[in-house]
């Protein structure tokens, strides 16, 4: 059992105001969350917050750091802008309006300019796929709620770019035992983080930051990779990031912070970016040394090459001086990853990959059910076909990919509730890993394999009890603790149990 878990930032806009204050929009979203909630949520506990620290063993200066690293002060208030909360427990400094950890173990949040869904731990990729579905529904929910509550919409996309040179993330967390040499982490699992998007890719009509290029690639997120390793996750985002904030026990564990993924709207990419990478991590912690071999020589390069691949057939050069294309590799790693196979969840993951990876090396619209970003250049390419020019030899041809309106089509596929890929997914056209009835029992409930349910338990079930709650703490407001707050420390993401549960259950 592998912890791991999911955040999510939304695109927001307000359809009938387009310069609509996007802070603005985003805080008054989490408080229609928080309402939706029906007072079951509770203030986020900056307390264990400690994102200065880097994995290679020192710490960023605190005067060095962006704004946007900051994750232990208050990110942004409209009014005062950056609010530092000095580490201080239920503070007034914390606008409730900006935080709502809920009864499923999430963090429904403000995260710069966006509406952000930090998804409950889980401890199987089939979990990750129902709780991420959940923040959809849970982001859909509180955009209901703020129509009733606003004189107006706001309209929520799931993706990563917004079409104008900016990026928002999607990322990724994994529990990493700590003994593990962090440098040789970090080169071994880059190479599948750099493949992996001709399984996990969700697509993206333009080439460059800014769609300077026409065209169509596989990843929204490779034009933003611009270095190997690095702190940064808004600016020179690396491959892997290195900030050292286990949430946890940390003696035992590191957090892979994984940034490079795509936001998808299918579930088997999330299924399988959470499944696949797991095991990738199983081999390295086993120090396998199959996985030399898979280096590559030049790992940022390589993001592009990847994402702009639309054959499959390009290679890339290996740190041995040969070279593979990003199907190979992931062949190859899968390989590997049989022999860490601990549970039939894991040997599902197996199926799983291996059935897409067969089904891309054969033609890659037989995955289109599967993989998103061939699902996505699936519909683009008939839409293109159905709008034909005549060229300069007097010969119909599709719809150039510089055409407006396909850029407006990509935006449009993460719409959620009524996007393109809500609706093939409505239609049945999209291979389904949960179903309906599941992600609506997530919204309200947390995960049973970890913390979550913890802290789900306290939030959900006694809210008026509780202060605050982050990852690893729930800190409690009661009579008996004689005015102080009580801070119970949740170090063990598998720890689905607490004793002072069972007392407040017994009455």
């Amino acid at each position: 059992m592998r912890v791991a878990g999911i955040e999510t930032e939304y695109g927001i806009v307000d359809p009938a105001r387009d310069q609509a204050n996007p802070i603005l929009l985003s805080s008054r979203l989490v408080n229609a969350c928080r309402l939706w909630a029906d007072g079951r949520s509770a203030p986020w506990d900056y307390g264990g917050e400690d994102p200065l620290q880097d994995q290679r063993g020192h710490r960023r200066e605190r005067a060095t750091a962006g704004a946007d690293m900051l994750t232990d002060a208050h990110e942004w208030n409209p009014q005062h802008g950056l609010i530092s909360l000095r580490r201080r427990r239920g503070s007034w400094e914390d606008p409730a309006h900006l935080n709502a950890v809920l009864g499923n173990g999430a963090r429904f949040y403000v995260d710069h300019a966006h509406p952000e869904y930090s998804g409950p731990e889980v401890a199987t990729a089939r979990e990750a796929v129902v709780w991420d579905r959940a923040g959809d529904a849970i982001a859909l929910a509180a955009a209901a709620r703020y129509a009733e509550e606003e004189d107006s919409t706001v309209a929520l996309y799931k993706n990563n770019v917004d079409g104008k040179g900016a990026s928002y993330g999607t990322h990724e967390n994994f529990l990493v035992r700590r003994d593990v040499d962090f440098d040789r982490l970090a080169r071994l699992v880059t190479s599948h983080l750099v493949t992996r998007p001709v399984v996990t890719g969700a697509g993206r009509v333009g080439i460059g930051q800014r769609g300077e290029q026409a065209g169509f690639q596989i990843s929204q997120r490779a034009d933003y990779i611009e270095t190997e390793i690095g702190l940064e996750t808004t600016l020179r985002r690396p491959i892997v990031n290195t900030r050292d904030e286990p949430h946890a026990d940390r003696r035992r564990w590191r957090r892979l912070h994984v940034i490079v993924g795509d936001a998808n709207c299918f579930d088997v990419p999330v299924y399988l970016k959470v499944g696949a990478t797991s095991l990738v991590l199983s081999a390295i912690e086993a120090d396998d040394e199959r996985l030399d071999a898979l280096v590559l020589a030049e790992p940022v390069a390589a993001v592009r090459t990847v994402s702009r691949d639309l054959t499959l057939a390009a290679t890339l050069p290996l740190a041995t001086g040969e070279s593979a294309t990003a199907l190979e590799i992931q062949r190859a790693l899968l390989e590997i990853s049989r022999d860490y196979v601990a549970d039939a969840d894991d040997a599902q993951v197996i199926a799983r990959w291996e059935a897409v990876l067969d089904a891309l090396g054969r033609d890659i619209f037989e995955a289109a059910r599967d993989v998103e970003w061939v699902a996505k250049l699936q519909l683009l390419g008939r839409i293109r076909d159905k709008h034909t020019q005549l060229g300069a030899d007097g010969l119909a041809m599709p719809m150039p990919w510089s055409d407006p309106r396909l850029a407006a089509l990509d935006l449009q596929w993460g719409r959620l509730g009524d996007g393109w890929a809500a609706r093939l997914t409505d239609a049945g056209a999209v291979t389904r890993v949960t179903d309906d009835a599941e992600v609506e029992r997530a919204m309200r409930q947390p995960p049973a394999s970890t913390r979550a349910a913890v802290r789900g338990a306290f939030v959900g079930t006694y809210p008026h009890l509780v202060d605050a709650a982050g990852w690893a703490s729930v800190v409690l407001d009661r009579e008996t603790a004689h005015g102080k707050l009580e801070v119970l420390h949740l170090d063990d993401p598998l720890a689905t149990t607490h004793p002072l549960l069972d007392e407040l259950a017994q009455g």
